[in-house]
């Protein structure tokens, strides 16, 4: 390909992805191509930097962690409730081994992390001959450029690929995906086709942080001396001011030769020019940055380890917040993404996936046994459904449900309070068994 050649297909290719798509990382280059600029900071946002920050790593670490190892189930559609349709060719690469290379937790993590810092997660769905999944392989959003064709007005995805090359300028180099080829999990969008890039959103705040975070790690890698000047009424020779100038940055540099004496020669004087990390504020202005971080993940503060706010009697509920507000709607997405980028369209209204969150939702032992007291007592609980939600083995006749003997259907006669009370057990033909009270007195 001419110099020519490769000039007029990267104008075609700005002109076509400059209304359909944006720059999904916070690549300088990237970011400079599209007109963008560092934050006001000074700082230039990228990924690799955001995550150097304590507090966006442990956001992204937690949100990541609670997606990836919660259980994605296959369910299946009764008349009425559902079962596990652990017999269908999707539950065991959902839920045990997406492809041959990570686990179920590995693949969904590593979709979850591209989600949360840059809008979108792309996973590569590969058939067998007779168009089942089996496998799904993980792209990087920086490498897929998602477009709609002007022809058909389709969907499509260009995967960018190293190595590739054409001597037509009018072929595309790198491979095309169809819709149905791609598992697409998008986050905030406003055109419908990507996901909004949070670190875009987010950049003057993050490049705050940064910019915190390296003033204080240059104060100590200086000494934790202030930065200053040093005035003399006289000329100094150029000896001198060598010999000065070696004796300070070998002397006084450094955290090994903090608070070493030094000797100023030729009537020199040390003049303060910065401002004392205490009186800026700094420490402080790091502590918020840590709600800022919270509030742009949209996780409650004492998830990143900040518990100035946080008590005994509000943690709890904010820990159900979390599971609400803040995992609830990414569980969404892709349980609805899997129904239809995943599972076939004459399946859908009869198959679908659900995370199973329940124990995310679990409050302290006697909170738990209290509700499965209620459930028992009230019928809709056995005891062997008490043993499995806590994840024991069930015993024998520990199938049976109970009924209240104060309670009959709306606008029937009271019961009579000699009469024997009924257990029922769905065992046996839904009738179940007669017991009489006073025979265990």
């Amino acid at each position: 390909m001419t110099i020519w050649q490769s000039m007029r297909q990267a104008v075609r290719f700005y002109r076509e992805a400059r209304t359909t798509w944006r720059p999904s990382s916070g690549d300088p280059a990237l970011v400079a191509l599209f007109g963008g600029s560092p934050a006001s900071s000074g700082v230039t946002v990228t990924t690799d930097g955001a995550i150097s920050l304590m507090a966006v790593w442990d956001g992204v670490r937690l949100l990541s962690e609670t997606l990836g190892s919660l259980p994605l189930l296959l369910y299946r559609r009764l008349d009425r409730g559902k079962a596990r349709a652990s017999d269908h060719w999707l539950y065991r690469v959902l839920h045990t081994q997406p492809n041959p290379e990570q686990t179920s937790m590995e693949w969904r993590q590593t979709m979850a992390v591209h989600q949360i810092l840059w809008g979108n997660c792309y996973s590569e769905i590969q058939r067998d001959a007779a168009g089942r999944i089996v496998a799904l392989w993980p792209l990087h959003p920086d490498r897929v450029r998602p477009f709609r064709a002007k022809t058909d007005g389709r969907l499509y995805y260009e995967i960018s690929t190293a190595g590739l090359s054409s001597s037509d300028p009018d072929k595309p180099t790198n491979p095309i995906l169809r819709a149905d080829q791609m598992f697409h999990v998008r986050d905030l969008s406003f055109n419908g086709v990507t996901g909004t890039n949070p670190m875009l959103a987010a950049r003057e705040m993050l490049g705050l942080s940064l910019a915190l975070q390296e003033s204080g790690a240059r104060f100590f890698g200086n000494g934790a001396y202030q930065g200053g000047v040093l005035q003399t009424d006289k000329k100094i020779s150029k000896e001198a001011y060598k010999r000065l100038e070696e004796s300070i940055s070998q002397k006084h540099g450094g955290l090994s030769n903090m608070h070493r004496l030094a000797i100023l020669e030729d009537g020199l004087k040390w003049q303060q020019t910065t401002v004392d990390p205490e009186k800026a504020q700094s420490l402080e202005s790091r502590k918020f940055q840590t709600i800022e971080v919270a509030r742009w993940l949209n996780v409650p503060p004492h998830f990143l380890k900040d518990l100035e706010r946080a008590t005994f009697s509000n943690i709890e509920h904010q820990g159900i917040e979390f599971v609400i507000y803040s995992i609830r709607p990414r569980l969404v997405r892709w349980e609805q993404r899997i129904l239809t980028d995943l599972v076939p369209p004459e399946e859908q209204d009869t198959i679908y996936a659900e995370f199973l969150v329940d124990a995310l939702l679990r409050g302290d032992l006697k909170s738990r046994y209290d509700a499965y007291a209620v459930g028992r007592q009230n019928g809709w609980l056995s005891a062997n459904d008490v043993l499995e939600l806590e994840n024991r083995n069930p015993i024998a006749n520990g199938d049976i449900y109970l009924q209240p003997v104060n309670m009959v259907e709306a606008g029937s006669a009271p019961p009579d309070s000699n009469a024997p009370t009924r257990a029922i057990d769905p065992k046996r033909n839904g009738h179940g068994l007669l017991t009489e009270d006073h025979a265990h007195a």
